[in-house]
């Protein structure tokens, strides 16, 4: 009953359903300029090492900013910070609407749109993880984070798929949408209201910029999820190479690129949906490992598949498997951490989703140009079975992980 009254009590908060809302809006603009972005870089050059940069021009701003965007969190208000951060990714996009537009947009432009929204998302991502707590109980969150799982998953199935479409129509047309989407992002953002905020009010210095580093690295248990998710996705990007395989592997097109970007997002979405009415208290471990096995397994048949209905059926597999990591991750960080040290410890979580996904593009694009798609796909699945057998021995609390409330010694 009481589990039932914390489900229901998320659903009637106010402002976490703006902030929900808002990250459908904005997720899916940013899947659609994923999709426009990539598809024009690749129609531009016919190269994966170009491809491949994309994804490096994102994340190194993310490296280079993430210790100051973790301060900011948590010393000015969070939900501006998201909504100012969204509006100078609709002004990079009018840029590139404008440049399709005028057709003087080529490789180096998109490369400097690419850092320009990394940066921006650098600083957004942990201020919009950060307000979580900031707007829900403790005892509420495993059920916010499946929620907000469930958005950028609804977002990754629409943003895609539309961008697909409006990408075989004309780059220009996804750009308008992804600005009309981020422009109401923005108008969502605006009216959620923040309960409990803690301001860190203590000087500015290389000590502080660090304690969001050290925190993590002293709780092993959110080390090791976050390592493992780190190096299951680095690997594991089969995503990146999308491009190639719809164009070359599975030869569908634009339309085809969309669907193939969505799949993943549907077994997420699906899975996600079930976790807000499921718990996984008892078996957050064998759920953690298990799913990371399938995520490799279903990489691995996705680079060996020639036919699109395996290859959807593979990506579905992905996203369900990957949700689960997402899920029990960001509810351990949100748990485990301070009020006052979300938007330090967020950022890291930022900085290493950000090089499993970023950098592993990067990583499939260069192992691409090197070996070819297909091989390159097998190798990293493979690869992120193997890590997931290295992270059992070197961090054993995550085999028998039953609890998000965990407490270590010297806590």
């Amino acid at each position: 009953m009481n589990d039932t009254h914390t489900r229901s009590s998320v659903r009637g908060n106010a402002s976490f359903m703006r902030l929900w809302t808002a990250r459908i809006f904005s997720t899916t603009a940013f899947q659609m300029l994923s999709v426009a972005i990539g598809w024009q870089m690749y129609a531009l050059t016919g190269s994966a090492f170009q491809l491949g940069f994309v994804g490096l021009a994102q994340f190194l701003p993310m490296l280079l900013l993430t210790l100051p965007a973790g301060q900011t969190a948590d010393r000015f208000d969070r939900r501006t910070i998201v909504y100012i951060c969204q509006l100078l990714e609709a002004v990079v996009v009018v840029l590139l609407l404008l440049g399709s537009l005028r057709h003087w947009l080529d490789p180096a432009h998109i490369l400097v749109a690419a850092a320009i929204l990394g940066a921006c998302r650098t600083f957004e991502s942990p201020a919009s993880a950060a307000l979580v707590p900031d707007l829900v109980d403790k005892e509420q969150l495993p059920y916010a984070a499946a929620w907000s799982a469930s958005a950028g998953q609804t977002a990754q199935i629409v943003g895609p798929s539309l961008g697909g479409v409006l990408v075989a129509i004309g780059p220009a047309y996804a750009y308008s949408v992804s600005l009309g989407a981020l422009l109401l992002s923005v108008v969502l953002v605006f009216g959620v209201k923040v309960v409990r905020f803690v301001k860190k009010s203590d000087a500015v210095g290389m000590e502080s910029f660090l304690s969001g580093l050290r925190f993590v690295f002293k709780r092993k248990i959110i080390l090791g999820t976050i390592s493992l998710d780190l190096f299951a996705v680095l690997l594991g990007g089969a995503t990146a190479l999308l491009p190639i395989f719809a164009d070359d592997v599975l030869r569908t097109g634009p339309w085809g690129l969309g669907i193939l970007r969505s799949a993943p997002a549907v077994g997420a979405l699906v899975v996600s949906v079930i976790l807000t009415r499921v718990s996984m208290q008892n078996s957050i471990g064998k759920m953690l490992i298990g799913s990371l096995a399938v995520f490799a397994l279903a990489t691995i048949l996705f680079g060996v598949s020639t036919n699109i209905w395996l290859s959807l059926f593979a990506l579905l597999l992905i996203g369900a498997s990957d949700v689960v990591s997402v899920v029990i991750r960001s509810t351990l960080v949100q748990i485990n951490t301070p009020q006052e040290m979300q938007g330090r410890v967020n950022a890291v979580n930022s900085l290493f989703i950000g090089t499993s996904n970023q950098l592993g593009e990067f990583e499939s694009g260069t192992v691409a140009g090197l070996l070819g798609a297909v091989p390159a796909t097998i190798i990293g699945g493979a690869g992120t079975l193997a890590v997931a057998v290295i992270w059992m021995f070197l961090f054993p609390m995550l085999r028998d992980l039953k609890t998000y409330e965990v407490v270590e010694d010297g806590r």
